[in-house]
């Protein structure tokens, strides 16, 4: 498959999915086969826009591709997967990878026996400031996390959780890669029914911990983390991916503690949604292993479910 060209379709063409469908029909070296989504005027929208076939059912788009994306809500994860899987079609499946441990084990499961590239679609791993950020930081002893946004019609299916916080769950996660001993958590809904603003303190074998916000329903976008090592933290700012790193200095003669020196860190900016499907293909051309594999996010989806359980036992 090195140098044919990799024919692509995306079930679910709503609010994230098209997008999918737009960088594909301009991605060298892809041809973007077709759209399904449960609206066929959608899919037909979208399969004009970007001059593909639209097709009336996830099935009848499997035989014709070598890689899927599947965008479509949470709850659907695994009815629409498995098939595409057990085909033999490569995947990249939107976070989180299922609604329960089960349904997600299903989906890893049949993916690996399948032998495909099976990647979770965390987009914020493709951020390039957390890209720099990984490959800056080594033993992070804290880690500080808010997600804040304002509130939009999308993704009501699932609570702020698994809709927001899980990005930083996973990116904590691929940071410190150490067990999890103790999670606390709160939360409330505010707007749905499901909780909207949530807290949780993640604490780790190695010793390193982890706080992480993620709100909703906030009046402003923030997108930032923290991550203090010895002596020295980082910044990022999610949006203009850009880090600060704060480190202590030398010892004046005749000061009794060192200065602290502020440094910027230059990122050339990028948008992890180009930057996560061009990967997802380099892997499919390639065959090795995607940034974000199935157990990867499987391991999130199972601390986001242990915060929520936190959060419920709180409530009650």
């Amino acid at each position: 498959m090195n140098n044919a060209s990799i024919r692509v379709g995306v079930v679910g063409v709503g609010y994230l999915g098209r997008y999918h469908a737009r960088i594909y029909s301009e991605m060298p070296g892809v041809e973007l086969v077709g759209v399904s989504d449960i609206d066929p005027r959608v899919a037909d929208m979208i399969a004009q826009r970007y001059q593909c076939d639209a097709y009336d059912s996830p099935d009848a788009l499997m035989d014709r591709v070598d890689a899927v994306s599947v965008v479509v809500p949470t709850s659907e994860h695994e009815q629409v997967a498995l098939p595409y899987l057990e085909n033999g079609v490569h995947m990249l499946l939107e976070k989180p990878v299922a609604p329960t441990v089960e349904a997600a084990t299903n989906i890893v499961n049949c993916a690996d026996q399948a032998g495909v590239v099976f990647q979770v679609g965390h987009l914020e791993r493709f951020n390039a400031g957390i890209i720099a950020l990984v490959e800056q930081v080594k033993e992070p002893r804290f880690i500080e996390a808010h997600r804040l946004g304002t509130f939009v019609e999308r993704a009501t299916d699932v609570d702020v959780v698994t809709d927001l916080m899980i990005h930083d769950i996973d990116i904590v996660l691929s940071l410190v890669q150490s067990e999890i001993t103790h999670i606390a958590a709160v939360g409330l809904p505010v707007i749905t029914d499901h909780v909207d603003i949530a807290n949780a303190r993640l604490e780790f074998a190695n010793g390193a911990v982890a706080n992480v916000t993620a709100s909703r329903v906030s009046t402003k976008k923030f997108r930032r983390i923290r991550v203090f090592g010895r002596k020295s933290y980082h910044a990022l700012n999610f949006v203009d991916q850009q880090i600060e790193l704060v480190r202590t200095g030398e010892r004046k003669v005749g000061e009794k503690f060192p200065e602290t020196i502020s440094k910027q860190i230059t990122v050339e900016p990028r948008q992890p949604l180009d930057a996560e499907l061009e990967a997802f293909i380099d892997t499919v051309r390639t065959g090795g292993q995607p940034l974000v594999t199935g157990h990867d996010g499987l391991e999130a989806l199972k601390v986001a479910l242990k915060v929520q359980e936190k959060i419920h036992a709180c409530q009650n």
